[in-house]
C-alpha cells in the first residue's frame, strides 16, 4: 500500500511540474482553454492544464526587421533600388496571435510593398533630398495596418539608395554643371564690386589733382622695382605751367 502512496505521490509531483510554464519578463502568454481565447498571462510560473490548456508566448521586445532591396521606379520614371529598417513592437499580444499568422513575416511583407508604392509618389530629387519625408511616409501607411494587428511600428529608416551607373553619371555631371554656375556668379559678383570700389576710388582723385600726383608717383615707384621695365612718365600740364611761371619771373 505505501508502495502504492509513492507511486501516486510522484505521479502527482511530476504531473504539477508538467503542468509549470515559465513567462519571462519581456514576453507574454496567450493562454487557451479549449481551443478558444482565455485571457493574456503576464511574466512568471504559471500553471498550464494539458489536454485543456495550452499556451502561446510572444516577445514584446522592439525589434529590428531589415527590408531588403526593393527594385522600385520613382514618380519621374528613374528606376533605383532601396532598402530598409523597420523598428516595432507588440503592443497586445492577443490581436498580434489571433488577428496574424507570423506577425513578423507579414510586417517585413507590408513594409516591402509600402515601400514600393511610396517611392513610385515621389521624384528622384524628392528622395534624394529628403529621405525623412519617405520614412514618414512608409511608416504612416504600414501603422494603418498595423494597428488592428496589435503592434505598434516605432520608426522606419531608409538604409541606401542605390542608382543605376549612367545616372549616377548623370548626377555627377549636373552637380558640376551646378558647382561651375555658382563659381561663374561668385566671379561676376566679385567684379562687380571691383568695378564699383574702382568708380569711388576715381571720384575721389578726381576731385583733387594733387591727390592723381601722388597715385602716379606711387605707380612709379612701383614699377622702378624691376630694372628692367622702360618707364614713359607723361608729365602733368600744372608742372609744366609752374615752371613758366617761374621763367616769367
Amino acid at each position: 500500500m505505501e508502495i502504492l502512496y509513492t507511486i501516486l505521490f510522484w505521479v502527482v509531483v511530476i504531473a504539477f511540474f508538467t503542468t509549470i510554464r515559465q513567462v519571462n519578463q519581456y514576453e507574454r502568454g496567450v493562454k487557451f482553454m479549449f481551443g478558444k481565447f482565455h485571457k493574456l498571462v503576464e511574466p512568471g510560473w504559471r500553471i498550464v492544464i494539458p489536454v485543456i490548456q495550452s499556451m502561446t508566448k510572444v516577445d514584446i521586445r522592439i525589434k529590428a526587421v531589415d527590408v531588403p532591396y526593393q527594385d522600385a521606379i520613382t514618380k519621374d520614371n528613374v528606376s533605383c533600388k532601396i532598402n530598409a529598417v523597420i523598428y516595432y513592437r507588440v503592443v497586445d499580444a492577443g490581436r498580434a496571435t489571433l488577428e496574424v499568422e507570423n506577425f513578423w513575416n507579414a510586417v517585413s511583407q507590408l513594409a516591402q510593398t509600402t515601400m514600393r508604392n511610396v517611392i513610385g509618389e515621389l521624384t528622384l530629387d524628392e528622395l534624394l533630398s529628403d529621405r525623412d519625408q519617405a520614412s514618414a511616409r512608409i511608416k504612416e501607411l504600414v501603422a494603418s495596418h498595423t494597428t488592428n494587428w496589435g503592434i505598434e511600428v516605432q520608426t522606419v529608416e531608409l538604409k541606401d539608395i542605390q542608382l543605376p551607373d549612367d545616372m549616377v553619371r548623370t548626377i555627377a555631371k549636373q552637380a558640376e554643371a551646378e558647382r561651375e554656375r555658382r563659381a561663374v556668379i561668385i566671379n561676376s559678383e566679385g567684379e562687380i564690386a571691383a568695378a564699383e570700389n574702382l568708380k569711388h576710388a576715381a571720384e575721389i582723385l578726381s576731385a583733387s589733382p594733387i591727390a592723381v600726383h601722388l597715385r602716379t608717383l606711387n605707380s612709379i615707384n612701383d614699377i622702378s622695382s624691376d630694372a628692367s621695365n622702360t618707364i614713359v612718365f607723361a608729365l602733368p600740364i600744372e608742372i609744366m605751367k609752374a615752371f613758366e611761371a617761374l621763367g616769367k619771373k
